[in-house]
């Protein structure tokens, strides 16, 4: 007798998971009254119509996406030491990686966990759940990360717009140690500030790190522009780094003080300005005024947040790559980035293209790239490479 309810797929139906793919979609099961009637969260062994094993997943009739697998045979036992063995060996992977701790920790499939995400800032743990499975699993989980890692705070983020899709409630609070209204950052040798239970996301975005390192090689002696600039990430190390002047643009107040914070801290307030404004109002401002940058950068919140905005989505990279061209200096560089995993690559790239070409400037792609090394992809998740970042040197 099976541990786990038996989830069968429909005929022909199951390719993908038994290549290796993680997700199992509602469209593809047999859904009878049994299973249907399965609580959301219910851990469940998966085969095909022929009864071929998939794995063992947790299940949600009320998502897209039904099943989430999480080991390769069935009625796998999902419990600490489950959680213990996928974070140790996550662990060990940013630990070769990264000298200091502060790194995400855990990146949902890419590291076989999907709907968790754990952002790691030293001893403070910033954890995420997006799934009714996940939040189900979530003791266990905190216990094998108490094992683990032993963090004195945890905070669970866990008011993502996408747990409605789940069925599940908004919140957050303190699980472990201290509730806590700042955090230092410390990355690329410069220590930001970050509120880990407020703002966008966990308080931070790792995933820029690497062309944030890459941008500040550009910046000594020049002048910079940050769209979007959060908590300050690309315009405080660009300071850092020799920038002549740095300017950082963004719609929250609380991000800004922030960002402003980390300037004292770092020692380079001198020669950083943050001003609250829209990014799209103030670009067109700067370029009716005939202002411009030797550097500039728009990495946006998603502006494809679901399939049926891509268009939408699209015209407003196009956009945007138009006014941010339009000030950048000749022979300056820009940076455009997309967070989206509904916008493909491929698209993304066309319009920024487009854009830079409407604003009457010759552009040369100098860099092509995604996250760092601490956001896994998933092989077979092309979904989990959501960030896309170009750098441009324009005539």
């Amino acid at each position: 007798m099976p541990a786990h309810p038996v989830i069968r797929l429909k005929p022909r139906e199951g390719r993908r998971a038994l290549a290796g793919g993680p997700w199992i979609f509602s469209n593809e099961i047999a859904m009878d009254a049994a299973v249907k009637a399965l609580a959301p969260g219910s851990l469940v062994n998966a085969q095909t119509s022929d009864s071929r094993p998939l794995g063992t997943g947790y299940f949600n009739p009320k998502s897209l996406i039904a099943v989430r697998l999480l080991d390769t045979v069935p009625d796998a036992e999902i419990g600490d030491a489950f959680f213990a063995s996928h974070l140790a060996r996550a662990l060990g992977r940013r630990s070769a990686l990264f000298g200091e701790q502060h790194y995400r920790l855990v990146h949902a499939e890419g590291d076989g966990l999907p709907g968790l995400t754990i952002d790691r800032f030293g001893d403070t743990c910033v954890v995420q759940v997006t799934t009714a499975g996940m939040e189900v699993l979530t003791e266990a989980m905190l216990e094998a990360l108490d094992e683990v890692i032993s963090p004195a705070n945890v905070v669970l983020r866990n008011d993502t717009p996408s747990r409605a899709l789940e069925g599940l409630e908004q919140y957050v609070r303190t699980a472990r140690g201290e509730p806590a209204s700042r955090l230092s950052v410390a990355e690329n040798g410069i220590h930001y500030c970050a509120n880990p239970g407020a703002g966008q996301k966990t308080g931070w975005y790792f995933d820029q790190r690497d062309n944030r390192a890459f941008i500040a090689k550009l910046a000594k002696g020049r002048t910079l522009l940050d769209c979007y600039c959060h908590t300050g990430g690309f315009a405080i190390l660009a300071a850092k780094a020799g920038a002549a002047e740095v300017t950082g643009i963004d719609s929250s107040v609380l991000a800004l003080a922030l960002a402003e914070d980390a300037a004292n801290a770092n020692g380079i307030a001198g020669n950083c300005r943050f001003v609250k404004a829209e990014a799209f109002e103030e670009l067109e401002r700067l370029g009716r005024a005939g202002q411009s940058f030797d550097i500039v950068i728009a990495d946006p919140p998603p502006f494809v947040k679901a399939r049926k905005d891509l268009e939408a989505g699209a015209r407003a990279y196009r956009k945007l790559a138009r006014l941010a061209a339009s000030v950048t200096a000749a022979n300056g560089y820009l940076l455009l980035a997309s967070c989206s995993h509904n916008m493909p690559r491929d698209r993304f790239e066309m319009e920024c293209a487009i854009g830079i070409a409407r604003a009457g400037r010759r552009a040369a792609l100098i860099r092509d790239a995604g996250a760092g090394p601490d956001h896994p992809v998933h092989p077979m998740l092309p979904e989990t490479a959501y960030l896309k970042t170009l750098v441009y040197a324009l005539d």
